[in-house]
């Protein structure tokens, strides 16, 4: 067997964190680990945010409450999103985490060629209407100390004890 590989009895074990800039290609990656090995995905984008306008962010503990809840329902799971302090409350749960550290012109790129998201916007030209400040909030990962940025995303990646892989290129998963 592959060093890699998964035992076929294995498979809905792994509990698997995903993180990166916007665009980094988190979704796309998780969707398939999801459809190969059978596990359960969350999507940080999901849950993070209250239904308000301006967006606002949900309290902390009820992140938890249903992390913990989407965690106790599945025996395999994917994780994704760009939120740090999320991330950390799943992590005594996961196995293995996936840095996607890729250049900010690739996620840029990435996010202008990304399909319509009919479970975050109510539609193509919604989407597109938030392009341009989600293109700015791209460009800064480097810049920002926010729970979002790669300083962030760097420190829970040196911190994390189990398995732990980074890629700078999508092209190689």
């Amino acid at each position: 067997m592959h060093h890699n590989s998964v035992p076929v009895g294995d498979r809905g074990l792994r509990k698997i964190l995903i993180f990166g800039n916007s665009g980094a290609g988190k979704t796309t990656l998780a969707k398939r680990l999801c459809n190969s090995d059978g596990l359960a995905h969350m999507d940080l984008d999901m849950l993070a945010w209250a239904p308000a306008s301006p967006p606002k962010r949900k309290p902390l503990p009820e992140v938890k409450r249903e992390m913990d809840a989407f965690i106790n329902a599945n025996r395999g799971w994917v994780i994704e999103g760009c939120y740090t302090d999320l991330l950390e409350l799943a992590a005594p749960r996961s196995d293995e985490i996936i840095f996607l550290n890729i250049p900010v012109e690739t996620c840029i790129a990435n996010a202008r060629k990304r399909p319509w998201e009919p479970n975050k916007y109510a539609s193509k030209e919604a989407q597109d209407a938030n392009l341009a400040m989600l293109v700015d909030w791209i460009a800064q990962y480097s810049g920002r100390s926010d729970t979002f940025s790669e300083t962030a995303h760097r420190a829970f990646y040196q911190k994390y004890q189990g398995k732990k892989r980074v890629f700078t290129d999508v092209s190689v998963l």
